[in-house]
């Protein structure tokens, strides 16, 4: 049990895989991702299900000590409040450190407000420490996001009609990860993530999402929405061709509708690239 609680320590696991703030279907929750190196344990997004992903897959909420968010997004950070304090009730001495956009910090205070009766009648009846003091944030730009152990760097990207978007390079020792947050297609994104061991990109189906427009009346917007906001499966493919890495995660998925099969996606993304490239499902785990 002590060698596979080893092995298991250097991992990446996809929480939540599919894009977009509505929730459909039973098979995928909103973004988030868990990645332990080196005996750090961060959750890069925290969109609706991330906490339990996190104790479905057996890490410990316990563990958690860092948090990165790539944008405000509600898919982003819907569950980021709840798990926070969750992780609070399960009697974590030490700070959890949150690296966020400009605007992270507000949204952590007025999480906290809104249950503040919860938070004070805890902290008094069962004698728990301040809330405040699990907390430090931490709002971040480009350039290096962190370093202590790992070294975390952030790349804006372009996700209109949000300004504060970041992709993130995670060096740890021995492997490197990039994701790529929610994105149009960027060429430079590939130079960011130049010699990534796995790279994490969202993708989007056009056609699909051409079906699905169809069936919604007064669309226009969402359609121009997403097609100036995310990255069509084949543009994934020539980001993945321009950089050296060994393997692609496609996640999160716009539209994550359980009647596309994974060859769908894989056939798009391949006319642009031969490599290794894994369709996200939530539980994925390498």
């Amino acid at each position: 049990m002590a060698a596979d609680a080893d092995i298991r320590r250097d991992r990446l696991v996809l929480l939540g895989t599919k894009g977009g703030p509505s929730l459909q279907y039973a098979n995928r929750m909103l973004p988030s991702s868990l990645l332990q190196s080196g005996g750090r344990t961060c959750v890069v997004d925290c969109g609706l299900g991330a906490t339990r992903g996190i104790v479905s897959c057996g890490a410990s909420l316990k563990e958690v000590d860092l948090v990165f968010i790539t944008h405000l997004h509600s898919d982003h950070v819907l569950e980021l409040g709840a798990m926070l304090h969750t992780i609070w009730t399960t009697g974590r001495q030490k700070p959890v450190k949150l690296y966020g956009p400009p605007g992270i910090a507000e949204l952590v205070r007025h999480f906290a407000r809104s249950i503040q009766f919860d938070i004070d009648i805890r902290q008094e009846d069962e004698g728990r420490p301040p809330f405040h003091d699990l907390v430090e944030v931490f709002e971040y730009s480009e350039g290096l996001v962190f370093d202590d152990g790992m070294e975390v760097a952030a790349m804006r990207v372009r996700h209109p009609p949000v300004a504060d978007c970041f992709a993130l390079r995670f060096d740890c020792a021995g492997w490197r990860v990039t994701f790529s947050a929610d994105t149009c297609y960027l060429p430079s994104l590939a130079e960011f993530a130049h010699r990534s061991d796995i790279l994490v990109h969202e993708a989007m189906l056009g056609p699909a999402i051409e079906r699905i427009i169809a069936r919604i009346e007064h669309a226009t917007k969402l359609r121009q929405h997403l097609w100036a906001s995310h990255t069509e499966a084949a543009d994934v493919g020539r980001i993945a061709a321009a950089a050296a890495f060994d393997l692609l995660f496609l996640t999160p998925l716009v539209p994550a509708d359980p009647d596309i099969p994974d060859e769908a996606w894989l056939d798009a993304v391949r006319t642009g690239w031969d490599g290794e490239v894994l369709v996200g499902h939530d539980g994925l785990e390498v």
